[in-house]
């Protein structure tokens, strides 16, 4: 990725006007304020079984009703959250050569490193966002000689990335239980967990009324774990209108995402979502993704199939649902629409 790729380059660079490419078309635009509504937060109460039943039913509402929620008290230090923040903060505090020296791929969506553009089609609006992608499971992908040389910083994305996935395992057998199915149901339908964690990076925008920082979608994977510093972004549809999620100090964003939804057979729904942008502050957010492999097989639960309760959506094989979603771009939920029967 060249410089002239940065999204940070033109905030450094004191740019009034924001490229034509990072313009949405009038009906995307954003409305930076949210409609006043809030989010679920669910305080997981570190998994006390005196608590399960009461966490249980939160967390099914959420899922049935949002999508997406916040967790409190789910045991990921605050330490292990704040040095994972720090290190996305001290690497984009870098000069550009520097950041330079870790470019991915620009010719391999999802490629690891740091980069802006993550849609293969030429003729994609851009996100206001730079970001660092970093693979972290299976343990055979991660390689933290590709990671940053700052000082801490390695050892603070994989202490993250572990505390992340010991979460979302946690996290998928209590779903599983949920909707009826045995604790271990989700995981094993998911198979190998693949997780990435993802540093982005959104520089203060000239025109934030005019971009995106990232474009409405849903996570086609499994689980999303996304943490935010203290500069409001992250926005959740709900009902046809943006509720904006207020940074809560220690919190932990929740993201269903697509093969979840398939997996439930519907019962539960991925959250759509997307971020604003402004043009005072950068805002970081660290986002782990928990993915089947690309060779999974993904349907809905038999368990919870009946002659009453037929299958919603039709089989996929992940990676294909993948090379869909980077080919195409998002688009809210039309990928996982697409597979309704």
């Amino acid at each position: 990725m060249g410089e002239a790729m940065s999204v940070q380059s033109f905030a450094e660079a004191g740019l009034e006007r924001v490229p034509e490419k990072y313009v949405q078309p009038e009906r995307s635009r954003p409305s930076i304020g949210g409609d006043g509504r809030r989010i679920p937060v669910v305080d997981l109460f570190f998994f006390d079984p005196a608590r399960s039943g009461e966490v249980r039913e939160a967390l099914k509402r959420a899922c049935r009703e949002w999508g997406a929620f916040q967790v409190v008290n789910h045991g990921v230090p605050v330490d292990v959250i704040d040095r994972v923040v720090a290190a996305g903060e001290a690497f984009f505090g870098r000069t550009a050569a520097e950041r330079r020296r870790f470019s991915c791929d620009p010719n391999s969506v999802a490629s690891e490193g740091y980069g802006s553009r993550l849609l293969s089609a030429d003729d994609a609006v851009l996100d206001w966002r730079d970001y660092f992608n970093h693979h972290t499971l299976p343990l055979a992908r991660r390689n933290p000689s590709r990671w940053p040389d700052l000082a801490g910083y390695r050892a603070a994305v994989a202490a993250y990335a572990d505390a992340a996935a010991a979460l979302a395992r946690k996290l998928l057998g209590i779903l599983s239980e949920c909707v009826g199915l045995a604790p271990s149901f989700l995981e094993s339908a998911i198979g190998r967990l693949h997780q990435n964690v993802t540093v982005s990076y959104y520089p203060p925008c000239p025109q934030p009324e005019l971009a995106l920082g990232l474009q409405p979608h849903s996570d086609m994977g499994a689980l999303t774990l996304l943490l935010q510093d203290d500069v409001p972004g992250l926005q959740v549809l709900r009902d046809g209108n943006w509720v904006l999620v207020a940074p809560l100090a220690g919190a932990i964003v929740v993201l269903l995402a697509d093969q979840t939804e398939i997996i439930t057979n519907g019962e539960y729904r991925s959250g759509v979502h997307r971020a604003v942008v402004n043009a005072d502050r950068p805002r970081i957010s660290v986002a782990a993704f928990h993915d089947p492999a690309k060779s999974a097989e993904i349907s809905p639960a038999a368990p919870l199939l009946s002659g009453g309760s037929p299958p919603r959506y039709r089989p996929v094989r992940y990676g294909d649902y993948v090379s869909s979603w980077y080919g195409q771009g998002p688009d809210g939920r039309r990928l996982l629409d697409a597979l309704l029967l």
